[in-house]
C-alpha cells in the first residue's frame, strides 16, 4: 500500500512540475515579444534589436513630435492614426455597449429555446475570421452605394464588437433576482425608471467589461479597418502599422507607443480585477 500511494504522489508531483513548466513556456512566448518592445522603447536605435544605451529619447521624440538627432519630424500620419483609432474604438465602444446591453436584456427574457438560438447566432461573428467579416461588410457598403470613411468603419467596428458586450452581459443577468425589475414597476417605476435605476446598477460590472473589451478590440482590429475605411486618407494605428511596414521598416517611436498603450489596459484590468474582489467579498458578507 505505501508503495502505491507513493508511486500516486510522485506521479502527482511529475504532473504538477511539467504543467508549471508548460504554463512557464506558454506565458513567455506570450509577453516575451511585449517585453522586448518595452525594453527597447528605452533606446534610440532606428533598428529594432540593436541597443545603443539607455535614454527616453523615442518617448521625447513620440510626445514633441520632432526627431532630434535626425533634425526631422515625426510622420504626422502617426498622430493623426493614433487620434482616428481613439475616436472610433471609443465611439463604437459606447454604442456597442448600449447595443450590446439592450440586445442580452432582450435574450434574456426570450423562452429557453429561443434564447439559445439567439446566442448561437450571436457567436457566430466572434468566431469568424476578421478578413470574412470585413469583406462582407465592403461588399454591403457597396452594394447599398454608401461611401466609405470614418461613419462605416465606426459602424463597422460596432458590428462586431456587440457580439461581446452581450456575451459580458449576460452572466450578470443570470445572477440577478428576476423579481427586482417585477417589483419596480409594480411600485409605480416605468419601464425607463426600472432599467435606468434597477436593471443598469446591477448590470454595470459587465457592462464595463464589455465596454474595456470593445475598446481593446476596435484599437487591435486591422482586417475589418482595411476593408471599411475607403481610399480617403482615413487610417488607424493598424493600417498605419501595415504600410509603414511595407516600406521596409517601423518608425521607432511606436515602441514607446505600443509600450504605453500595453501599460494603460494592464492598469485598467488590474484596477477592473480589484473591484470585482471587492464586490465579490462584499457579496459574499451578506
Amino acid at each position: 500500500m505505501k508503495t502505491s500511494h507513493s508511486l500516486i504522489d510522485k506521479r502527482g508531483i511529475s504532473s504538477r512540475v511539467v504543467a508549471h513548466i508548460y504554463l512557464t513556456c506558454l506565458l513567455v512566448l506570450l509577453y516575451a515579444p511585449i517585453l522586448l518592445i518595452i525594453i527597447f522603447s528605452f533606446t534610440k536605435s532606428k533598428v529594432f534589436g540593436n541597443w545603443t544605451g539607455f535614454t527616453f529619447a523615442l518617448y521625447e521624440n513620440l510626445f514633441a513630435g520632432y526627431d532630434f538627432s535626425a533634425q526631422v519630424r515625426v510622420d504626422p500620419n502617426l498622430y493623426r492614426a493614433l487620434i482616428y483609432t481613439g475616436l472610433i474604438a471609443f465611439i463604437s465602444a459606447i454604442i456597442a455597449t448600449m447595443l450590446g446591453t439592450l440586445a442580452a436584456i432582450g435574450i434574456y427574457n426570450m423562452r429557453q429555446r429561443d434564447r439559445r438560438i439567439t446566442m448561437f447566432v450571436n457567436s457566430i461573428p466572434m468566431i469568424n475570421p476578421d478578413i470574412l467579416t470585413g469583406i462582407s461588410l465592403f461588399l454591403l457598403f457597396v452594394f447599398l452605394g454608401i461611401s466609405r470613411g470614418l461613419g462605416t468603419v465606426i459602424a463597422a467596428h460596432v458590428v462586431f464588437c456587440t457580439p461581446y458586450v452581450v456575451l459580458s452581459v449576460m452572466p450578470r443577468l443570470t445572477k440577478m433576482n428576476p423579481n427586482i425589475y417585477e417589483a419596480a414597476l409594480d411600485l409605480g417605476a416605468t419601464p425607463f425608471q426600472a432599467l435606468r435605476k434597477v436593471l443598469m446598477p446591477e448590470l454595470w460590472p459587465g457592462m464595463i467589461s464589455g465596454f474595456i473589451l470593445s475598446l481593446t478590440l476596435s484599437i487591435d482590429d486591422f482586417g475589418v479597418t482595411f476593408f471599411t475605411k475607403g481610399s480617403d486618407g482615413l487610417e488607424t494605428l493598424s493600417t498605419f502599422i501595415y504600410a509603414d511596414a511595407r516600406k521596409g521598416g517601423l518608425t521607432p517611436e511606436l515602441r514607446p507607443l505600443f509600450s504605453i498603450i500595453f501599460l494603460t489596459i494592464l492598469v485598467l484590468l488590474i484596477i477592473m480585477n480589484i473591484r470585482t474582489k471587492k464586490q465579490t467579498k462584499k457579496l459574499i458578507k451578506q
